[in-house]
């Protein structure tokens, strides 16, 4: 196994490190500031799931730099994505941080996408990330950082940055799925 490879598995076994340090509480640490508590635990999965999400660009880089691109790492690094985002959104909406109707919106956008990147492999074309696509990945790991340390700084100041985080990540997560149906529209009609 290459190392691009082994990157993206690691993804996949931080998963269930930032699941347990969301969902299990450790009481070293905490600071409530306006009726908000941002636990120890917390900081820490913030700190995995940053780690976890950097691993995703680091792995495409040095699978193209190194010529390392491989049709395994091609299935991998999708599912590390899906289940690290999926993994997230399921345990911030168990801690009450999000509404679960974004989770699923989130989630729905991630599998139509996957499906329509099957559909169009079967015929043999490779859909590439679009640049829509790294700026929703973006806006859905500061939204969900800033959801994880419960809008900690911000809520120092009571300035909502998770909130509207989770405006830009909700508008993002749209644009770049219909940006992906728009664009591709001939492979969908190239099946039927």
């Amino acid at each position: 196994m290459n190392l691009a490879n082994r990157i993206t598995l690691a993804r996949i076994f931080l998963v269930p490190v930032v699941v347990f340090t969301l969902l299990v509480r450790f009481n070293f640490w905490t600071v409530t500031i306006n009726h908000r508590t941002t636990t120890g635990s917390e900081m820490i999965a913030a700190l995995v799931f940053i780690i976890a999400a950097t691993t995703d660009g680091l792995d495409g880089y040095i699978a193209r730099k190194r010529k390392l691109v491989t049709n395994f790492g091609k299935f991998l690094d999708p599912l590390a994505d899906k289940l690290l985002i999926s993994a997230v959104l399921i345990s911030l909406v168990e801690m009450q941080r999000l509404s679960a109707w974004v989770a699923i919106l989130i989630i729905s956008r991630e599998f139509a996408v996957t499906g329509l990147r099957l559909v169009a492999a079967a015929e043999g074309i490779v859909i590439a990330a679009s640049r829509l696509a790294k700026w929703k990945t973006a806006t859905q790991v500061v939204a969900m950082v800033a959801l994880i340390i419960n809008n900690f700084p911000f809520s120092v100041i009571g300035f909502p940055f998770d909130t509207l985080a989770v405006y830009a990540m909700v508008i993002m997560t749209l644009a770049s799925g219909v940006d992906y149906f728009v664009k591709n529209k001939h492979v969908i009609q190239m099946d039927a």
